[in-house]
């Protein structure tokens, strides 16, 4: 076996069903998920009828780089989106379709780690799980860069000293971040470029949460975005990951895309050839209609946003608590330890949350996500506000 696998943690939600194992919350009310960042808002019919439409290619074995089709209407909405000129994207070489960020978040480290004593791949901390998974099974360490309040919950880069990134051959930003919401302005982007210039690493920017945000607040900024505006044209050492499952609510179609530098991509393509985690001719044809439409993107939002205010009403003086910049997660303090405070919430009121702790390492500046709950508004509108009115009476309880 791979040794590497030993040194595996377990998954947030493992470590979170051992918290509530042999609790009985009350059964006179209905239990709500607040834990678990899967959208649960109707998938759009465009993209059902697209899938049902095209099953009869089902018997074609579909192609690693996809459907030119695709890839092009990836790239019109990149271009849409992010304000990069179409000139700038050549659908072609720029853009592989994934099965979904995940997938591909875990395999490009496979691809661009080149194994080593000193071989690191940073990360925010707290952090998306598969970020780290895929450093160790890449044979890589991972470095971790706390994300605290003082610094609005986003990494310190000025922490970090110039040895330590002399040995970063992988940067995973996670922008909108999970579970903070919290996103990367021009300034951080263009810093972070200009450091993977001078030490050779790569930016893997995971922005699967860039199209859930208040309308009324600025869009998140993208990687490849800053990337042009600071005249870095090709995209050199830049990669961005993108997915259907949070800007679509299509969590199960498994289909997403990177885009950025071409000689990065023509070996993580290659890689991929032998991977073989293709997109079937079905899905893709279904997230070409996704791309395409826009509409349902707003009305999405506007469910997001009616959440956020209706919650933060509630439980806004309860807790200390704001709203993101972006995402779906409220990231709050907890008056008591996070673990108390999930499990005799999920005792008392039938609401699952999850601790911040288990999203976090701990580091010689201690763990970030302590004393911290993540909330998934993902449940219906009054599902939420129920929630929002359990918790703020639960709160007057301690």
């Amino acid at each position: 076996m791979n040794q590497d696998l030993a040194h595996l943690q377990p998954y947030p939600f493992e470590k979170l069903a051992k918290l509530k194992h042999g609790i009985t919350p009350p059964n006179d009310i209905e239990h709500i998920a607040l834990s678990v960042g899967e959208p649960k808002h109707p998938t759009p019919k465009i993209i059902t009828d697209a899938l049902l439409n095209h099953l009869h290619t089902l018997g074609q074995y579909p192609t690693t780089k996809g459907l030119d089709a695709l890839r092009q209407s990836i790239a019109a909405w990149l271009t849409q989106r992010f304000s990069i000129s179409a000139s700038a994207i050549n659908p072609s070489s720029q853009i592989l379709p994934v099965s979904g960020t995940r997938e591909a978040l875990f395999s490009f480290a496979q691809c661009i780690v080149q194994r080593g004593n000193n071989a690191i791949v940073m990360m925010p901390n707290p952090f998306y799980q598969i970020y780290e998974g895929a450093t160790i099974l890449a044979g890589a360490t991972p470095y971790f860069i706390n994300c605290d309040k003082e610094n609005n919950y986003l990494p310190d880069y000025n922490s970090i000293s110039a040895e330590t990134w002399k040995n970063c051959q992988l940067l995973y930003v996670c922008n909108p971040g999970n579970p903070s919401g919290a996103t990367h302005s021009e300034e951080q982007l263009k810093q972070l470029i200009e450091l993977a210039h001078r030490y050779d690493f790569v930016i893997a920017a995971d922005e699967c949460y860039s199209e859930i945000y208040n309308t009324d607040q600025k869009k998140p900024l993208g990687l490849l975005e800053v990337s042009q505006l600071m005249g870095n044209t090709d995209f050199a050492r830049c990669v961005v990951f993108h997915s259907l499952s949070k800007r679509s609510n299509a969590p199960g179609l498994r289909s997403g895309f990177v885009s950025g530098d071409a000689m990065i991509l023509k070996s993580y393509l290659s890689y991929r050839t032998y991977h073989g985690c293709t997109l079937s001719t079905p899905t893709q044809h279904a997230s070409i209609a996704a791309w395409n439409d826009e509409e349902h993107v707003k009305h999405n939002r506007l469910l997001y946003t009616q959440k956020f205010n209706d919650v933060l009403g509630v439980i806004g003086n309860s807790l200390d608590v704001k709203a993101p910049d972006a995402g779906f997660y409220l990231w709050a303090k907890t008056p008591i330890s996070d673990i108390d405070f999930s499990q005799q919430l999920y005792a008392q009121q039938n609401i699952t949350v999850l601790p911040g702790q288990y999203l976090a390492r701990g580091t010689t500046n201690g763990n970030p996500g302590l004393n911290h709950i993540r909330m998934a508004l993902v449940a219906p509108v009054d599902e939420c506000l129920e929630a929002a009115h359990r918790i703020k009476q639960f709160i007057q309880t301690l």
